[in-house]
C-alpha cells in the first residue's frame, strides 16, 4: 500500500510538472509568453492549419481535427439549418471540439460579416448600413452600436466580427459605398470609435496591439486596407491610381485609428493600388501595415483574394499562395478547397519558397489574437449570450441610429408653409412605393443573404407599419405599391408618403454606371406628388439621380438602409424629433460630374456636403430653392 501510495504521488507530481511546463495553457501569463512556449510546440502542419481560414459548409469535426483549422467563416447566407441560436450552438460546438480534440488543443475562432449587425441571423437587430451612420457624425453612438452588434454576435457563439468597413468612399458608383461612413477621411476615421464597442477599450495600449477585452466582445476587423473607395469609375475590385501621399491621406489614414485602437485584425482589399493587386502589395502589407505602423495582430484575405492574384481564373494557384503569403498575409480565407491551400503551401515551404520565419511570423500573429480574446479559456458558444439577440434595448438604440441618420433635404415649395412635421390627427393619409412596407428593401444588401432580398425577411417594423403606429387611430391610412395616374387625387387624402429607392445588393453587383431610380420609383412620385402634397422618403446606399424630380416632391428625406427599425423614421417624419443629420457625402447633379468630392475644383453639387435642414429652418429652405433654380 506504501509503495502504491507513493507511486501515485510521483506520478501527481509528474502530471502537475507537466501541466505547469505547459505555459500556453496557463491563463496567468501574458500572450508573449504563451506564444513562446506554444509556436516551437508546432508542426508545420499545425501551423499551416491556423493559417487557413474555410467555410462552414466544407468542414466537419473531422476537418477541424485533422487539418488543425485555424478559423471558420460563414459567406452571406451560409447558416445552419434552422437559423436559429440552438442551430450556431450546435454547429460552433462541433467545430471547437474538433479544434480541441487535436494534441495541442488550440481552439478555432469562428468569423461573421456582422457589418450593421449580426445581419446573417434571424431576429437579430438589423442596424443602419453605414452610409447612414456616417451623417450622425457621433462616434459614441458608433461605439455602443458596436457593443450591441458585439453581444447579439456572442449570442450565437461567434468570436469573430468582419467589422468595420473603414473604407472612405469617393465615388457612389461604387457597389460597396453603402458600408462606407462618409467621402471625408475625417469622418471615417471618427466613426472608428466602433471597434472600442466591439472589442472593449483597455485602460493602458501598447500601439500595434490587438485587444479583446472579455468574452462579452469579438475581435473586430478594419477592411478593406487599402483603397478600395478609390477604384476608378467606383468599380469594385478596380484599380485605385493615386499617389502614395494620397493614398495615406485618403485611405490609409483611417487604419492608424484602427491600430491605435487595437484592432485584431485588417482584411486586404481586392482592388489594386497603381495596377498591383493589394493581395500581393508587399510593401504596403509588410513594409508599411506591419513595421511602419507596427500592427501586431494578423492580417486575413478577403473571400477567395488570393485566387484574385491570376484572375480572372486563378488560374496559377502555386503563385497565387507563394505571392499572398510572401506579401504578409497571415491567414487566407479560401473559402472552400482548403486541402489544395494546404497542399500547395506545405511544399512551397518544404521546397524553401517561402520561409519558416514567415510561416512563424503569421502563426504568432494569429496566436496572439487568440490569446489576446480569451479564446484558450472560453472556447465554447455562451449560452447566457442567447437573450441579447434582437434585444429591446438594441433595437431601441437602432431605432435612435435611424431617426439621427435621416437628412432632410427638402421642405415646402417656394412660397407656401413647411409640410414637415406631418400631423398624426389628419382624417386620410396615403402611403405608396415600392419600400414603403417591406423589411428587406429597407435593409438592404448583406441582409439575412449575402444580396439582400425583398419581403419580410425577419423581424422589423416596416415604415408603412410605423405610420399606422404612429398617427391617430381614427387616421385613415391607404397603402398602394404602385399608384396609377389618377389614385392619389381620388382618395382625398391630405397628404401622402411616398417611399421609393434602390433593391438590395452587394459589392460587384451593386456597381451602377447610371445611379437612377430603380422599381417604378420614378413614375410613383410623378403619379402622387403630382396630384397631392407629398413626402418622398429615399431608401438608398448612395446619391440618386433625383434632381428632375425634386420640384413635383413638397419635403424630400434621405433615409439610406436603415434596417430593421421604421420607427426612427416615423420619430422625426410626425415632429416627435427634429432632423440632426447632416450629409456625409456630396449630393451629385448628374453621374456625369462622378466623381464629385467636397472641395474638388468647379465642386457644383445639388446638396453640398454638410447639407441638411430641421424643420425649422425656413432660411435654409428658401437658401435651397436658390441653389435649385440657379
Amino acid at each position: 500500500m506504501e509503495r502504491a501510495a507513493a507511486l501515485a504521488l510521483c506520478l501527481n507530481l509528474f502530471i502537475s510538472v507537466a501541466v505547469c511546463l505547459e505555459i500556453y495553457k496557463d491563463p496567468s501569463q501574458d500572450a508573449e509568453a504563451r506564444i513562446q512556449d506554444l509556436l516551437p510546440r508546432m508542426t508545420l502542419a499545425e501551423k499551416i492549419g491556423q493559417m487557413t481560414q474555410a467555410e462552414r459548409r466544407v468542414l466537419d469535426y473531422a476537418a477541424m481535427r485533422d487539418y488543425f483549422i485555424g478559423s471558420v467563416l460563414n459567406g452571406g447566407g451560409s447558416v445552419p439549418k434552422g437559423n436559429t441560436i440552438q442551430a450556431w450552438h450546435k454547429m460552433l460546438r462541433t467545430f471547437q471540439s474538433g479544434s480541441l480534440a487535436t494534441r495541442l488543443q488550440i481552439p478555432m475562432m469562428y468569423g461573421i460579416d456582422a457589418v450593421h449587425g449580426n445581419n446573417n441571423v434571424l431576429g437579430a437587430t438589423i442596424f443602419p448600413h453605414n452610409v447612414g451612420l456616417g451623417v450622425t457624425r457621433d462616434p459614441d453612438l458608433l461605439k455602443r452600436i458596436g457593443a450591441a452588434t458585439a453581444l447579439e454576435v456572442r449570442a450565437t457563439g461567434i468570436q469573430y466580427a468582419f467589422s468595420p468597413c473603414i473604407a472612405t468612399c469617393r465615388d457612389p458608383r461604387w457597389g460597396r459605398c453603402y458600408e462606407s461612413y462618409s467621402e471625408s477621411t475625417d469622418i471615417v476615421r471618427n466613426l472608428t470609435e466602433i471597434i472600442f464597442g466591439l472589442q472593449g477599450e483597455p485602460a493602458n495600449k501598447t500601439a500595434g496591439v490587438p485587444f479583446v477585452a472579455d468574452s462579452s466582445k469579438v475581435a473586430a476587423c478594419a477592411k478593406h486596407y487599402v483603397g478600395d473607395g478609390g477604384t476608378v469609375n467606383g468599380i469594385n475590385e478596380n484599380n485605385t491610381i493615386i499617389d502614395y501621399e494620397d493614398l495615406v491621406k485618403i485611405h490609409m489614414a483611417p487604419y492608424f485609428d484602427a491600430i491605435a485602437k487595437g484592432v485584431s485584425t485588417v482584411m486586404i482589399s481586392y482592388s489594386s493600388w497603381n495596377g498591383i493587386k493589394m493581395h500581393a502589395n508587399k510593401f504596403l502589407i509588410t513594409e508599411v501595415l506591419k513595421k511602419q505602423l507596427n500592427f501586431q495582430g494578423f492580417v486575413i484575405s478577403d473571400w477567395s483574394g488570393i485566387d484574385r492574384i491570376t484572375s480572372p481564373s486563378g488560374s496559377n494557384y502555386t503563385f497565387s499562395v507563394l505571392t499572398a503569403v510572401n506579401a504578409g498575409i497571415d491567414m487566407i480565407m479560401v473559402p472552400f478547397d482548403y486541402k489544395s491551400y494546404i497542399s500547395e503551401l506545405t511544399r512551397l515551404v518544404n521546397e524553401g519558397y517561402i520561409s519558416m520565419d514567415r510561416i512563424d511570423d503569421a502563426v504568432t500573429r494569429i496566436l496572439r489574437v487568440k490569446f489576446t480574446m480569451g479564446l484558450f479559456e472560453s472556447p465554447y458558444p455562451d449560452r447566457a449570450f442567447a437573450k441579447y439577440l434582437g434585444a429591446e434595448s438594441h433595437r431601441a438604440l437602432a431605432r435612435e441610429a435611424v431617426r439621427r441618420s435621416l437628412v432632410l433635404l427638402k421642405n415646402g415649395q417656394e412660397g407656401s408653409e413647411p409640410l414637415l412635421p406631418l400631423s398624426k390627427s389628419t382624417s386620410k393619409i396615403i402611403v405608396a412605393g415600392s419600400h414603403a412596407d417591406d423589411i428587406g428593401l429597407q435593409c438592404g444588401g448583406w441582409t439575412i443573404s449575402w444580396f439582400g432580398s425583398s419581403g419580410s425577411i425577419t423581424k422589423g417594423t416596416s415604415i408603412l407599419q410605423a405610420v399606422r403606429n404612429a398617427v391617430s387611430p381614427s387616421t385613415e391610412v391607404i397603402h398602394e405599391r404602385f399608384p396609377q395616374p389618377g389614385f392619389a387625387k381620388s382618395q382625398g387624402a391630405d397628404y401622402a408618403i411616398v417611399v421609393v429607392g434602390e433593391p438590395p445588393y452587394a459589392e460587384t453587383y451593386g456597381d451602377n454606371l447610371n445611379l437612377t431610380l430603380p422599381l417604378e420609383g420614378i413614375p410613383t412620385i410623378q403619379n402622387v406628388c403630382g396630384e397631392v402634397k407629398c413626402l418622398v422618403i429615399l431608401i438608398s446606399g448612395r446619391p440618386l439621380v433625383i434632381e428632375p424630380y425634386l420640384p413635383l416632391m413638397d419635403a424630400f428625406v434621405a433615409a439610406w438602409l436603415p434596417g430593421s427599425e421604421g420607427a426612427g423614421i416615423t420619430d422625426v417624419i410626425f415632429g416627435d424629433y427634429d432632423f440632426e443629420g447632416t450629409l456625409a457625402r456630396t449630393w451629385f447633379r448628374r453621374v456625369d460630374q462622378l466623381p464629385m468630392n467636397v472641395g474638388d475644383p468647379n465642386y457644383d453639387p445639388l446638396f453640398p456636403f454638410g447639407f441638411g435642414l430641421k424643420t425649422n429652418t425656413l432660411l435654409s429652405r428658401y437658401c435651397l430653392t436658390f441653389k435649385i433654380s440657379r
